[in-house]
């Protein structure tokens, strides 16, 4: 019973971690249609600058904000200046944000190497709680805390404020939107600068989980896209569930069929789609 309970927790605190990476990219991809594979470079852009700024300041707290703060003006500009002179022009947003995401991993490899690191741990999680005959530890409790409320967050932002109601309907109907007076071009830049702040707050919290490395990036980029596309493009509840569901599938894949781990992932994701092609709560588009 013990190893069950910690093979559900592990794969509900790695599925939590997915679902924080896959909120920022449930934004600019389900919601704005911008296909941004720039998405996991700003997450490992993040812990990066959140390891080199917990060095400068001493202070783990500050050392988020400034990392969340930098990537999401980052992300703003990266929206205005790039991504939005290709909006509705899919291939040429694979081709721009992918390079771009050349460009941020030599620049993290060049500014701090390429040598793996495991970033600290938030202040006050770092023991452990027993439960039972299991010993688990604090942080990964506390991701699946974390991603709860950034879920709920996420979901009265959305769909109970005046904004989401201007992000809704300006996605449905940009013309009708802007002829009732909505900023779409400003109201995306800011949606497209939350989604890369979210990635850089996942990558503060997952560099202490997985540790940080160049080339990481799409790897956790990957994961987030199956995520997103599972659990319904423009659906923070279909991203919550379908990270949380990804993150047990990989964890009782690898415990129960180590050699067909990626298999036991993308086989089932495969099926789903097939069945279902928008996903576990996508609404039909007309």
């Amino acid at each position: 019973m013990a190893s069950l309970l910690s093979h559900v927790l592990n794969g509900l605190s790695f599925g939590s971690l997915l679902f924080l990476v896959a909120s920022g990219l449930t934004l600019t991809f389900g919601l704005m249609r911008a296909l941004n594979l720039a998405h996991g470079a700003f997450f490992l852009l993040g812990g990066y600058v959140a390891l080199d700024l917990l060095g400068r300041t001493d202070s783990y707290w500050l050392a988020m904000l400034g990392a969340v703060v930098v990537v999401g003006l980052l992300g703003v500009a990266f929206e205005r200046f790039l991504v939005h002179r290709v909006l509705h022009r899919e291939l040429a947003q694979v081709v721009l944000t992918i390079g771009a995401a050349f460009v941020i991993a030599d620049q993290i490899l060049a500014y701090w190497g390429g040598r793996p690191v495991m970033p600290p741990r938030p202040p006050g999680l770092g023991g452990s709680v027993t439960i039972g005959d299991l010993t688990f530890p604090w942080f990964r409790l506390s991701l699946i805390v974390i991603a709860l409320v950034v879920f709920v967050s996420l979901w009265l932002l959305i769909n109970r404020t005046r904004v989401g109601a201007m992000i809704r309907a300006s996605v449905d109907d940009e013309e009708m939107a802007r002829s009732v007076g909505i900023r779409v071009p400003v109201l995306f830049m800011a949606v497209f600068g939350a989604g890369s702040a979210l990635a850089a707050f996942a990558g503060v919290w997952g560099g202490a989980f997985t540790g940080l490395e160049p080339g990481g990036e799409f790897s956790i980029l990957l994961l987030a896209l199956v995520v997103t596309v599972v659990g319904g493009l423009g659906s923070v509840t279909g991203a919550f569930v379908a990270g949380l569901g990804v993150g047990l599938v990989d964890e009782f894949g690898k415990s129960l069929f180590p050699s067909f781990a990626l298999f036991t992932i993308y086989a089932p994701v495969a099926l789903l789609l097939a069945i279902r092609p928008r996903g576990l709560l996508g609404r039909v588009e007309r």
